[in-house]
């Protein structure tokens, strides 16, 4: 994806992702976040849970909650959200509709050369953030049976 502001594009190869990313998606992040002017200083951690402020985000609900929500907004192919893994700490759960059915993708966090990366695909496609790897998936299907289309919002159980 470019999100330099100057060109509006669909990255067909998952591997020109990352590059795409790490040239064009950082530039607008740091500048628009209250924790900081730019970018960090090397080897500083970037906070990850810019997330948890997303519409699509559900924190921590567990799988049958997730199932409902998403009956409730309409079995819709599209329909879709992010929660935090219940059966692993450091990962996330993609939840998404397809065909009336429920669909669950785990999100693992990756490490390389020291920095943080979310993947579903074991790395072969990574994201530096949740709001990435989103944004990525409302435009180019991935590995996913259809693009994202709806967030689920949220509605009391």
């Amino acid at each position: 994806m470019d999100f330099s502001g100057c060109t509006g594009r669909v990255i067909e190869n998952p591997n020109e992702v990352l590059t795409a990313a790490l040239e064009e998606a950082q530039a607008w992040r740091w500048g628009s976040l209250p924790w900081t002017g730019g970018p960090p200083e090397p080897d500083t951690p970037v906070p990850t849970a810019i997330h948890r402020t997303q519409p699509w985000f559900h924190g921590r609900i567990s799988r049958e909650d997730t199932q409902q929500l998403i009956g409730r907004q309409g079995l819709v192919d599209g329909v879709f959200l992010v929660r935090e893994s219940q059966r692993n700490p450091k990962g996330f759960v993609l939840s998404l509709c397809h065909l009336q059915r429920i669909k669950h993708y785990l999100i693992l966090p990756v490490s390389e050369e020291g920095r943080l990366y979310f993947t579903m695909d074991d790395g072969q496609t990574r994201f530096a953030d949740l709001i990435q790897l989103v944004e990525f998936h409302q435009i180019n299907r991935g590995i996913l049976p259809c693009k994202l289309r709806h967030y689920c919002t949220c509605v009391a159980l």
